[in-house]
């Protein structure tokens, strides 16, 4: 009887331990999965058409009307040197001069031989006159004379290029060298800048060729602390698009004013008539290889669809195509979404109410 009743208490303990405790198991394992993965919490925005500002911005940059580095066209001490840095030069002023002793001594030399040379071509003329001599001669001392006029021409040419004028009216900019220093072609005396007609350079995605034309008007902002525009006229447009940026080079001329040469510009392009489109916040957008992707609340589920942007505004982007009227669009949360999993919506925002955070 005893041993009976070991035995039916063993198997009763073999049994817990075999069919109880593995229920037990899974059951805490289930129920450790489903705290492990809560649905991701996320606030949305109801895709509506609103009104598109058809403003196209652009970044670019200030340059000078006019701009040169002046440089010695030959090697040499300066004998010579008037750069009043920072003021206006006019047009034809002399700002540097070259040593050219030797080359006015060549030149001097070079006159003495053609005088003797035009008196001898004189003679032979006369003594060809009475068949005293022959062609060949003539033409010999004839050539001289030639010669000697164009060794002149060209050391001319040589004394010209020890001069260093301004090519046209601007500013001065600082000396890079001292009255005495020796220069080469390489060497920059100073720079000098038209500033009286300002240009800015600045560029388009190609897809803004059709809207930008000669003569057309944009507004450009060179300082964004004062919120001040400027009316600028373009002038010109590069032919053909960047290869790499696929972009266009545009440049206008400023109607009026000055700027820092080389400055930042904010170019503002009117493109047309507002449109009725869908907007969504920029920073809800994942960027991607090939495209780029927001997440819409399908089902209680994430769904990362692909998306076509347009016109990108101070905090929204315009979608083209990959979004409906009415789809939900994840605007917080876009870090924690994972396709297909489970989302909680916590509330709807406005667009005006979203301070540009998706978080």
């Amino acid at each position: 009887m005893k041993f009976t009743v070991k035995r039916i208490i063993l198997l009763s303990l073999i049994y817990v331990c075999v069919i109880v405790f593995p229920n037990c198991k899974n059951k805490s394992t289930i129920a450790t999965q489903r705290k492990e993965n809560p649905p991701t919490i996320v606030d949305v925005i109801i895709a509506t058409p609103e009104s598109i500002s058809n403003i196209i911005e652009a970044n670019g940059t200030v340059i000078a009307g006019e701009y040169v580095e002046l440089r010695p066209e030959v090697s040499g001490r300066l004998t010579y040197l008037k750069v009043p840095e920072g003021k206006s030069i006019e047009k034809g002023t002399v700002v540097a001069h070259v040593n050219d002793a030797d080359l006015k001594a060549q030149l001097f030399k070079s006159k003495v031989q053609l005088i003797l040379a035009q008196k001898t071509v004189e003679r032979y003329r006369q003594l060809l006159d009475v068949n005293g001599l022959n062609q060949a001669d003539y033409d010999a001392a004839l050539n001289q004379v030639n010669n000697l006029n164009a060794d002149m021409g060209y050391t001319q040419a040589l004394i010209d290029k020890t001069i260093i004028k301004a090519p046209f009216t601007g500013v001065a900019g600082l000396r890079g060298v001292s009255p005495g220093a020796y220069v080469t072609p390489a060497t920059v005396i100073a720079s000098l800048q038209q500033i009286d007609k300002i240009k800015i350079d600045f560029t388009l995605p190609e897809i803004y060729g059709s809207v930008i034309k000669n003569g057309m008007v944009v507004n450009v902002e060179l300082d964004a602390a004062a919120k001040q525009q400027r009316n600028a006229t373009v002038i010109a447009i590069e032919p053909g698009a960047n290869t790499e940026t696929r972009n266009l080079k545009v440049r206008a001329i400023l109607d009026s004013g000055i700027a820092n040469i080389g400055g930042f510009a904010k170019v503002y392009i009117d493109a047309g008539k507002s449109r009725m489109s869908i907007k969504v916040p920029s920073n809800c957008i994942i960027p991607d290889d090939k495209n780029n992707q927001v997440i819409l609340v399908k089902n209680g589920k994430a769904s990362f669809v692909s998306i076509k942007t347009g016109i990108r505004e101070a905090n929204t982007v315009e979608v083209l195509e990959g979004i409906n009227v009415g789809d939900s669009v994840v605007v917080t949360g876009v870090l924690f979404a994972r396709p297909k999993g489970l989302v909680k919506v916590r509330s709807v925002k406005k667009m005006q109410d979203l301070n540009g955070s998706a978080k």
